[in-house]
């Protein structure tokens, strides 16, 4: 059985939106990326984070419920974890950040534990492209797959490490916003055409609640999100859409364009329950059943039937 491992953040969220006030709760990329991936893989996932000593057991317990791997997270003494709170506006598609502390997440180092560094599957979250470099060169031999996020503040901050670390991998999943900054390039089809240049074969851009873009040479596949009657917190939602991706590709594993439309769908089904409460509670409740009718929803919302003229 094949191994997915992931690298990101588990942290502590508090999120303010229109409908409430969630208080602290767990958070993180890597928190979403797995619970997502699971849903969908059997085999082993494992993750390599940071944590504080203030992150509570009922959180681990979350993971290791889910035989999830924690072999790779280190937990510092006297340090304290990733915090992040934020206030949605109306329109749930603009955010204020109020709050970002950054805490053990500053003295995060890398290790792959020994039983990881070949796996054939790499999910790199949004962390400094020298700590997402880090993991890529402890790997042996390289994954079959290398698949990375990354975020305008990176772009900002870190751009030589940036272009360094696109070379080594094979998929980039950013949003519309981020494939922009990165080219300077508005239209998304030239956007992505640049981003090949820079290393990535693939190359997914997420467009939110308008679905999301997969490209690779010159084929486009096109998702559409699922409309629903409620979102009530978008935060890790795209975190969802990444391991809901992997996990798929990890659970059957051809490597290619073809294959990769179904992982697109997957990872925007299980995106679409995330949306629906506060933090990771939707994606953690949701059964088999529910994913499966979900997922003929996506089958009725983009089937049709046409004459040509």
């Amino acid at each position: 059985m094949s191994k997915l491992l992931i690298i990101g953040s588990l942290a502590f969220d508090e999120i303010i939106t229109p409908f409430g006030q969630s208080g602290k709760i767990l958070g993180g990329s890597a928190s979403y990326i797995s619970l997502a991936a699971r849903k969908v893989f059997k085999g082993t996932i494992g993750i390599v984070s940071v944590i504080g000593e203030d992150f509570p057991d009922e959180y681990i317990q979350k993971f290791r419920k889910q035989n999830i791997d924690l072999q790779g997270v280190k937990q510092l003494s006297g340090e304290k974890s990733f915090y992040w709170k934020g206030k949605y506006h109306n329109d749930l598609n603009k955010r204020d950040t109020l709050v970002t502390e950054v805490n053990a997440l500053a003295k995060f180092t890398p290790e792959v534990p020994e039983n990881f560094k070949d796996a054939k599957f790499l999910m790199l979250g949004n962390l400094h492209p020298s700590v997402q470099k880090n993991v890529i060169l402890q790997m042996n031999p390289r994954p079959e797959l290398i698949a990375l996020d990354t975020m305008n503040f990176w772009m900002d901050t870190a751009w030589d490490e940036l272009l360094n670390v696109l070379k080594m991998i094979d998929i980039l999943i950013v949003n519309d916003e981020e494939a922009r900054q990165l080219t300077k390039e508005y239209s998304l089809v030239s956007a992505a055409k640049k981003i090949f240049e820079m290393g990535p074969k693939y190359v997914i851009i997420k467009k939110g609640e308008h679905g999301a873009l997969l490209f690779h040479e010159k084929n486009i596949f096109f998702a559409p999100a699922l409309p629903l009657e409620e979102i009530f917190d978008p935060t890790g939602a795209g975190d969802t859409f990444a391991g809901g991706f992997m996990g798929q590709i990890a659970k059957n594993g051809p490597i290619n364009f073809d294959y990769m439309k179904n992982a697109v769908i997957t990872g925007s089904n299980l995106a679409s329950f995330t949306v629906e409460k506060f933090g990771t509670q939707r994606l953690e409740e949701i059964n088999k059943d529910e994913i499966n009718n979900r997922l003929q929803d996506f089958v009725r919302l983009t089937q049709f039937d046409i004459e040509l003229a």
